[in-house]
């Protein structure tokens, strides 16, 4: 497959990549010779950039709407006033079944131009190959809610596997004190990524492999994020968007979020959902290279300005391809004249506002099934 005329962030001049056995095999400012009658695709004001990863999200957690109506202390006090105040509306989205809550995960996921998710909680049990769902980790939900927590960190049988936990949750002492208690337990000095640390100290951040900063999910509970400008000196910043209990569906919006902080440049931000969880989490992608796997996406440039205001500035529907590892997952209708859609009858068609998305697998069917159970479900996006 080659795609044509396109343009890298901060790299004005448009260029080709060739993609070949599911890598990038060459990256070129001439035009492509096609001698093996591939795929070749042309596109006009168009950006490429790496497929994105979330460092956090939980994958059955994203049918929910979102719960509270003010500031907590911490994530005890909001996850016991939800369970008071909206028992109702909980049970009615369990009633769906994990797995079909687990896939619109993918898709939610997919549809944004995420190639790979972290998925924090029990294993998805999901054999998904629209996008690269991540779980070689060893999953603590937190040092409050986790009763078993310290035997799970202190497993000599997982020893070579990092430990993803909530920690520093919260806008007080214990939640600061939750940070230390993690710490002095990790006995066999276990590789530890930390998720949200609001009241991390640079002195804490330094005993932990990364950090993944998911500032809209913080803004929403406590009205605070983590001091991110401060500990990127001293850990690994990922990025993540947490569920639509706390956050928006759309991880464009979650990355606007984060730029509107200013905490971190844009080109240091961006680096947290692409290069640094590569390396964290041992992907080969997260860059445009040769020998890179073809994780990527294509989308409209459309709006004027520095390129990072090109990109900040996407939303879904401005998204015209995502490729995970080398194969097409997702392409605007826009495209329909230069594919044979013969050859995608494995994908359906939607619509994010308005625009009309051809996405593999059968999406309209999965929201129908979920409506079955739970029919006051709403999507962000539409099957006409």
């Amino acid at each position: 497959m080659n795609l044509n005329n396109v343009k890298m962030i901060s790299n004005n001049e448009p260029v080709n990549l060739r993609i070949n056995e599911g890598k990038i095999a060459e990256i070129s400012s001439s035009a492509l010779s096609d001698t093996t009658n591939s795929l070749s695709l042309k596109f006009n004001n168009a950006i490429i950039f790496p497929g994105l990863i979330n460092s956090h999200d939980h994958l059955d957690f994203n049918l929910f709407p979102q719960f509270g109506n003010q500031f907590y202390s911490n994530y005890t006090e909001w996850g016991k006033y939800i369970h008071e105040h909206y028992q109702d509306e909980i049970a009615r989205t369990i009633a769906i079944p994990v797995e079909l809550r687990s896939r619109w995960g993918v898709f939610k996921n997919l549809v944004c131009g995420v190639t790979t998710v972290v998925n924090h909680g029990e294993p998805s049990g999901l054999d998904s190959d629209l996008i690269t769902i991540f779980e070689k980790h060893q999953c603590i939900h937190s040092v409050q809610l986790e009763k078993r927590w310290r035997f799970k960190l202190n497993n000599p049988f997982k020893s070579g596997l990092p430990v993803v936990t909530h920690v520093g949750e919260g806008d007080d002492w214990p939640s600061f004190r939750e940070i230390d208690r993690l710490i002095s337990w990790n006995l066999l000095n276990k590789k530890l990524i930390g998720v949200h640390g609001v009241m991390m100290s640079d002195t804490q951040a330094a005993n932990f492999e990364a950090l993944v900063w998911c500032p809209q999910s913080n803004y929403f509970l406590l009205n605070k994020t983590a001091s991110v400008n401060l500990l990127k000196d001293y850990t690994n910043i990922l990025f993540g968007t947490d569920s639509t209990l706390t956050g928006s569906w759309d991880i464009w919006a979650h990355l606007r979020t984060a730029r509107k902080t200013a905490l971190l440049s844009d080109e240091t931000l961006f680096e947290t959902f692409n290069q640094k969880p590569a390396k964290t989490w041992g992907l080969n992608s997260g860059a445009i290279e040769s020998g890179k796997d073809a994780d990527l996406v294509v989308a409209k440039a459309k709006k004027n300005g520095s390129d990072f205001d090109t990109f900040y500035g996407i939303t879904p529907e401005d998204l015209l391809l995502v490729i995970h590892k080398g194969n097409i997952r997702l392409f605007d209708e826009t495209l329909s004249g230069q594919l044979n859609l013969h050859d995608f009858d494995s994908f359906s068609r939607v619509y994010i506002n308005g625009a009309g998305k051809y996405v593999q697998g059968d999406l309209p069917a999965l929201m129908k099934e979920i409506k079955k159970y739970n029919p006051s479900v709403v999507f962000p996006v539409n099957i006409n």
